[in-house]
């Protein structure tokens, strides 16, 4: 019997008791669809963070905090220091937003600025203001993302931020447009709006900046994105009436490096900041945890799948023993005539790879098929502020990959009963009733 007979023989040998094959290749069917779904889920998130860690802008960047010190457990607080300048910590500082924290003293700046390796450094200022407004269309609450010095924004309209601009400038999120009366994206650049704050003694400060630019929403938040001179007239209305005893601090530091630095390099600068007491992180080390996360999740999902795919795997062992004993007689026959139990074992074994194909093969065709629309509804839904998100994303590779881990679990399955019909001894065999 040549090869490709083999092969016919066993497919046609599958179907003959078509409900047993049909449970266990819908059994199949349930792992491998599960598998390529979170598959997807795994391909989609990972090639959006990269596509937003690769499109901001920012390899040349590291957000520089104080280390944090934890007292050895059960010794209680550290001591009260009155020299130690602190500050409330914010959602982008690490720790839990309220909380008292270590600052960045301009002495700190100082010395973050003359590390080796860091080509400019500046304190991360915290403005809150009250309120935005653009003529008399009405004063709307506003939120300053705490990433603007760390990112390049993706702009539907609009030019990035100029830190070297004596002008006051601004991008606003999409989102800020229709309550605004901004209009458009392209009407709204070149228009000026008004920022509403509150000093130190209560009294109220406005200051008139440019719309530059208007960006999209992204992973990185959503608020207005301000440059350096906005920054610096926003701090001194806002510092008005601070007490002159009053100690400076700083919740962070944004430091550059030379963008063609190595790997290497960065790491060694990470380490000459940490050795002088802070914490120093680049943007693809903050996503990194977060991605790690999601890949955790995914595994887990992945190890239900592959549980999945072992109860089917049994159920193949099960078929095809039932079938190895069913045929028996048949099995004598083929011996008697002839054939080798190196093809009875390859009969059998083409079955089980087989039966793990169809099962496999029909999952990863439904799932990509559940998966597309399902994803294409949330982008236009659930999803629908982050642009550019497709939450599942099937890559033919590990489509491919899937299918073939199948097929090698329905192989090992098959290996039992297959080695059972090629052991039968053909005298025995056919006076099996």
């Amino acid at each position: 019997m040549r090869f490709i007979d083999v092969i016919g023989t066993a497919i046609g040998n599958s179907f003959r008791s078509k409900l047993r094959t049909t449970l266990t290749v819908i059994a199949i069917f349930i792992g491998a669809f599960t598998l390529t779904i979170t598959s997807a889920i795994g391909t989609g998130v990972s090639n959006y963070i990269t596509t937003q860690v690769s499109a901001i802008g920012a390899s040349d960047v590291l957000t520089v905090t104080k280390a944090t010190t934890t007292a050895s457990a059960g010794s209680g607080p550290a001591k009260y220091d009155p020299n130690k300048a602190t500050t409330t910590a914010g959602v982008d500082s690490g720790a839990r937003p309220g909380s008292t924290i270590a600052a960045l003293t301009q002495k700190d700046i100082d010395v973050i600025g003359a590390s080796k390796g860091i080509t400019s450094v500046d304190a991360s200022i915290r403005i809150s203001p009250d309120y935005i407004e653009y003529g008399s269309n009405g004063k709307y609450e506003l939120s300053i993302s705490t990433n603007g010095a760390l990112t390049k924004a993706d702009l539907a309209a609009g030019a990035q931020l100029s830190s070297s601009s004596a002008e006051n400038q601004l991008l606003v999120p999409t989102t800020y447009l229709k309550n605004l009366g901004l209009g458009t994206a392209k009407e709204a650049v070149g228009k000026s709006v008004t920022i509403g704050l509150t000093d130190y003694a209560g009294a109220k400060h406005e200051v008139t900046a440019v719309i530059v630019g208007v960006q999209n929403e992204t992973l990185f938040g959503s608020g207005v994105g301000i440059n350096k001179h906005l920054t610096e007239a926003l701090s001194s209305a806002q510092s008005t009436g601070k007490p002159v005893d009053a100690k400076p601090g700083y919740a962070s530091a944004v430091a550059h490096f030379d963008p063609a630095s190595s790997p290497q390099q960065i790491t060694a600068i990470k380490k000459a900041l940490t050795d002088n007491g802070y914490a120093a992180a680049t943007v693809a080390d903050q996503i990194g945890s977060f991605e790690a996360v999601i890949n955790g999740i995914i595994g887990v999902l992945n190890a239900f799948a592959v549980i999945a795919l072992i109860a089917a795997g049994f159920g193949i062992i099960n078929t095809l023993l039932m079938s190895v004993q069913e045929r028996t007689r048949e099995i004598g026959l083929m011996k008697a005539m002839g054939m080798s139990g190196g093809k009875v074992y390859a009969l059998f074994s083409t079955e089980a790879v087989f039966i793990g194909f169809l099962g496999s093969a029909i999952g990863a065709i439904v799932a990509i098929g559940v998966g597309s629309i399902i994803s294409s509804v949330l982008a236009t839904t659930l999803l629908s502020g982050l642009p550019g998100l497709r939450i599942m994303q099937f890559a033919p590779s590990s489509i491919a990959v899937i299918i073939g881990v199948v097929m090698l679990i329905a192989f090992l399955a098959g290996t039992l009963p297959a080695r059972r019909a090629a052991r039968q001894n053909p005298i025995d065999a056919l006076r099996y009733e």
